[in-house]
């Protein structure tokens, strides 16, 4: 007789369930690297432009050209300060993730020992089964000799 668990497709769910949160955890931390290397290439964009326009300032550059350069720096600020916003909120979202993944490993390792314990159970009373069988053949062939 082999062992059958009613509750095996909660159990495959449970898995099911732990593998999808596994994936929403592997995406949100790709949006956060995404995140974090739009923050370097926009600090390094601003790196380079402050040093042209140290360059610029050096070489007698016309001031417009100096003031649009500015202005250029004023607007990569902004994006730098929106870009450590969307980097908290990535962080927050991996969080979660990360928090939902543990809630999902732990549900599914209660089924699992749910399962295993069945099991358990299940072989104890096969051997039991089994026991009383040999038992009982012992009990015949003695009865059958006393004849």
């Amino acid at each position: 007789m082999k062992f059958h668990y009613t509750f095996q497709k909660v159990v495959d769910l449970k898995g099911n369930e732990k593998t999808q949160a596994e994936w929403m955890l592997s995406s949100a931390l790709g949006e956060l690297q995404a995140q974090e290397k739009s923050l370097e290439e926009l600090t390094a964009q601003r790196s380079d432009l402050m040093m042209a326009l140290q360059n610029a300032a050096e070489h007698k550059t016309p001031m417009v050209k100096i003031r649009e350069m500015q202005d250029y720096v004023d607007y990569l600020d902004k994006c730098i300060v929106r870009k450590h916003a969307d980097i908290g909120r990535a962080h927050q979202e991996v969080q979660r993730k990360q928090d939902q993944l543990s809630n999902k490993m732990l549900d599914e390792k209660v089924w699992l020992k749910a399962k295993d314990k069945a099991q358990t159970l299940f072989q104890q009373n096969m051997i039991l089964r089994e026991q009383n069988e040999l038992d009982e053949m012992a009990t015949v062939r003695f009865a059958m000799k006393s004849l």
